[in-house]
């Protein structure tokens, strides 16, 4: 149902550096404790060039280094994970080093699984169980997400004790394809969803338990959720919140981040 509302090894950098650590995170704070699970276990081919897109440069900082950012900004004390290919820790220890040291923002590091959903589930098992707490799932091929876009994510899940997924209007026409060739389907039935899509995390924990997550029907947290049973709320997605896919994508993101960065300093 959908309505609408306005053992797992780890890499510790809390010091601003790499160490592995088998000890999940905890946060004492009295109020709602917040995770983000950020999922950057892809290879990235599809964006070309010599490394994982997850670290090709945007503007000078590693594309992951960015979703980080916002996470952080909307506030400090959210803990975050990140979903690496263990075959890339390594790239990510070099590019996380030579970031600034104010630039370092502490996160635990956790093995991807052979498809999205299995790295998400490994990332939650990460996180300790509580009852009160928030998870965030978000793709590092996300880097343009807002403060503003996960606070309204944290809002919407926390008012509806539901899944909130952020969703934005359709503006291309849309067809159907069938086994004759293709219809037209009304536009204005169909929304585009993005990340991050934020969950209570012990509901989070049993849909992913309770589903296979190596079946490629499962594209997404929302789509795992709903076949649970849970509800889903959708939220005010941002149409900046572009997804990098292709190799002109990344010049777009960094026009966009231009912008946003120019329109701060007006």
């Amino acid at each position: 149902m959908i309505r609408m509302t306005d053992k797992v090894f780890t890499v510790n950098t809390d010091r601003g550096d790499l160490s592995l650590s088998n000890t999940p995170m905890h946060n004492n704070k009295t109020e709602t404790r917040k995770y983000a699970v950020i999922v950057a276990g892809g290879s990235g081919i599809r964006a070309g060039g010599d490394m994982p897109k997850q670290f090709r440069p945007l503007l000078g900082r590693p594309m992951l280094w960015w979703s980080m950012k916002a996470f952080k900004a909307e506030d400090s004390e959210t803990q975050l994970i990140i979903v690496l290919h263990p075959g890339f820790f390594d790239d990510w220890d070099m590019l996380f080093n030579e970031l600034p040291e104010n630039e370092r923002f502490g996160h635990e590091i956790v093995c991807g699984g052979r498809t999205r959903a299995e790295s998400v589930a490994n990332g939650l098992l990460a996180i300790p169980d509580a009852s009160d707490a928030l998870v965030a799932v978000h793709d590092a091929a996300r880097p343009l997400l807002s403060a503003e876009l996960i606070r309204r994510g944290w809002q919407a899940c926390a008012e509806s004790a539901a899944g909130a997924v952020p969703a934005v209007d359709v503006t291309d026409s849309l067809r159907m394809t069938t086994p004759e060739g293709s219809v037209s389907v009304k536009r204005s039935d169909y929304v585009a969803v993005q990340t991050p899509q934020v969950f209570p995390l012990e509901k989070l924990k049993a849909c992913y338990a309770a589903a296979d997550v190596l079946d490629p029907i499962f594209t997404d947290d929302a789509s795992i959720t709903e076949h649970s049973g849970m509800e889903t709320v959708l939220y005010k997605g941002e149409h900046g919140n572009i997804k990098v896919t292709n190799p002109q994508d990344f010049s777009i993101a960094e026009l966009l981040i231009r912008q946003r960065q120019e329109t701060r300093t007006e």
